[in-house]
């Protein structure tokens, strides 16, 4: 895909030292921005940095050290990103995962919705502020059709139960993701900000996801199974390089994108999520209550 010129730029991208991230830095490095991204394992971002210079050719890279389930953690990584980037051009919350056994985050938090839906709505707000003396900015928060599976969320969600079931916490999580993205919109659309949000199926990707022994049995299975079906990184991260650079998007605001073909294929296009997704009163419940239990495990 042809990438707008990203020159002046500064975009932050979580989890890019694999997969779709770091496919998603190196085209928006090779465009000229300056990116920084982050990684839960030191070596590995190191790594990552030196593959995105060497492909993009652009050794304007920096890594941070983040893991999502840690409060402490993303503090840190918010105060280091916050001292080397006198801007933020562009956030992508692009980490993610799905696990089969119930995990606990360090706050105690069911360890999907705790890591791919608190982490990143902690970490938005520590740089929201850079991002809106940046205006005008942009918030990219990956999702997933698989928030089709979920109808709702409420309090018990966020916390381990019996019964847990990882491919719906992973739903949960995605439809979390969306409704985060979605009341950002409208809050910085309120507040006059020039902050735009927005969230982004990139489809069926052949990544590591579910890997590092994260998910087993069934779910592990299925993983295996459709990755060979899958499209590449490369080609997920094309949707998300388009809804972060992508002109004239700003007044959809709030907006989901993903491929215009069973959401793999094609261009990448608005989208029309599930009710659930699109009901601005359950999308400002999800915002409180998250408000809620990030204070209280403060």
């Amino acid at each position: 895909m042809t990438v707008p010129d990203q020159r002046g730029k500064v975009v932050v991208i979580t989890g890019a030292n694999s997969g779709i991230g770091k496919e998603t830095a190196v085209m928006l490095a090779a465009a000229g921005a300056s990116v920084l991204i982050t990684s839960r394992d030191a070596e590995r971002g190191k790594a990552a940095i030196d593959e995105i210079v060497r492909r993009s050719g652009s050794d304007a890279i920096a890594a941070v050290d983040l893991d999502l389930s840690s409060f402490e953690s993303i503090r840190s990584a918010a105060e280091k990103i916050l001292e080397r980037c006198d801007s933020i051009d562009v956030l992508i919350n692009n980490a993610g995962g799905i696990l089969t056994e119930l995990t606990t985050t360090v706050e105690g938090f069911e360890a999907t919705l705790g890591g791919n839906h608190v982490g990143h709505f902690l970490l938005t707000d520590l740089l929201l502020e850079r991002l809106r003396a940046s205006a005008p900015s942009r918030v990219v928060t990956l999702s997933s059709i698989a928030h089709r599976g979920a109808r709702g969320i409420g309090e018990d969600d966020f916390f381990p139960q019996a019964g847990y079931n990882g491919t719906r916490a992973y739903a949960k999580s995605k439809l979390a993701n969306l409704q985060f993205a979605r009341e950002l919109a409208r809050r910085e659309r309120e507040a006059g900000s020039g902050v735009t949000s927005f969230a982004v199926h990139p489809g069926g990707v052949r990544t590591g996801f579910g890997g590092d022994g994260d998910t087993g049995g069934i779910v592990g299975l299925g993983i295996k199974l459709i990755r060979g079906l899958s499209i590449s990184a490369e080609s997920g991260a094309a949707a998300s390089v388009h809804t972060a650079t992508a002109p004239g998007i700003e007044p959809k605001s709030g907006a989901y994108y993903q491929r215009s073909v069973a959401g793999n294929y094609g261009p990448v296009v608005e989208a029309k999520p599930t009710a659930a997704a699109r009901d601005d009163e359950a999308c400002r419940e999800l915002w409180v209550l998250t408000e809620k239990v990030v204070a209280a495990a403060s």
